[in-house]
């Protein structure tokens, strides 16, 4: 089985060699708040691999393929700046990563149409992680909605950073009403929606907001900070198992009792004892990926 995961981080190595100086230098004070911070124990929240670091992990715990996602910086400088670095690995290890590009409403329209435009030249293949509640920007901002309109022309992935309304509070935590999404879904039909963090758990429950929309798919980040192992199957039972793409949120901590550290091993662990058919571990951990990103192998 070839597994794609389809929510890693990476960052350039300026911001990997002092990342809480780094953000305050750059003012991505909620990336620090979230990203930088460390546990009460002092273990870091997450690793801040080297582009070779992170293929090499993928190798040991048998990971073919990585998507990258941007992040919702601050500044909009910021996001031309990991945009440029995406496509400079993509460039590099195209048979082993590809890459979202983000932007920042704030810069307007013009400029956002123009990051993206130039981003899908230099070889990106779609839009996110977006998160406009982050970054303090209404969900119908005409930026947002112009991007969005490029997505639905191009008909690109859409990756949005979606929270759980009963999860507990931590630093740096937005809500993000799920009924935006589900109106940006509807307006948008052209492109695909990406919700992160299987969709602020929209995925396991019973009548899901986003359930009749075929242009929602959601993804499993982050899973162990927030829900016990027994979501793989009620998520597969809910919505499906053709709607679920494998994410990790590498390199996030993911279990901070564990001595392992980031990583995929643990994570691959919970799935495989969490009693899914071979057909449903095949498209969660790859298939549904292949599909939806046009990849033939």
């Amino acid at each position: 089985m070839r597994i794609i995961d389809s929510h890693v981080h990476l960052c350039p190595p300026e911001a990997c060699a002092d990342p809480a100086g780094w953000a305050a230098a750059r003012g991505e004070a909620h990336w620090a708040a979230l990203c930088a911070r460390r546990r009460r124990s002092g273990r870091p929240v997450q690793g801040f691999p080297s582009l070779d670091g992170l293929l090499r992990a993928m190798d040991e715990s048998g990971v073919a393929r990585a998507v990258l996602l941007g992040w919702y910086w601050e500044k909009p400088a910021t996001c031309s700046w990991q945009n440029r670095w995406f496509a400079q690995c993509v460039k590099a290890h195209p048979d082993r990563l590809a890459a979202f590009a983000t932007f920042h409403p704030a810069a307007g329209e013009a400029a956002v149409c123009g990051e993206l435009l130039r981003s899908l030249d230099e070889g990106l293949c779609g839009l996110g992680e977006l998160s406009p509640h982050s970054q303090g920007v209404a969900a119908d901002d005409p930026a947002l909605s112009a991007a969005l309109d490029i997505a639905a022309q191009w008909r690109l992935p859409v990756n949005f950073h979606v929270t759980d309304p009963e999860m507990r509070p931590y630093p740096g935590l937005v809500e993000t009403p799920l009924e935006d999404f589900a109106r940006l879904a509807r307006a948008h039909a052209g492109a695909t929606f990406i919700l992160a963090h299987w969709g602020g758990g929209e995925a396991r429950r019973a009548k899901p907001i986003f359930g009749g929309l075929p242009n929602v798919f959601y993804d499993t980040a982050a899973s162990p900070l927030t829900y016990d192992a027994g979501i793989w199957k009620a998520a597969m039972d809910t919505v499906g198992p053709d709607r679920i793409l494998f994410g990790s949120d590498y390199p996030l901590d993911l279990y901070p009792k564990s001595p392992e550290g980031p990583g995929w091993s643990a994570l691959l662990a919970e799935i495989g004892a969490s009693g899914l058919a071979a057909g449903q571990r095949e498209a969660l951990l790859g298939g549904n990926a292949r599909r939806l990103f046009g990849w033939g192998w």
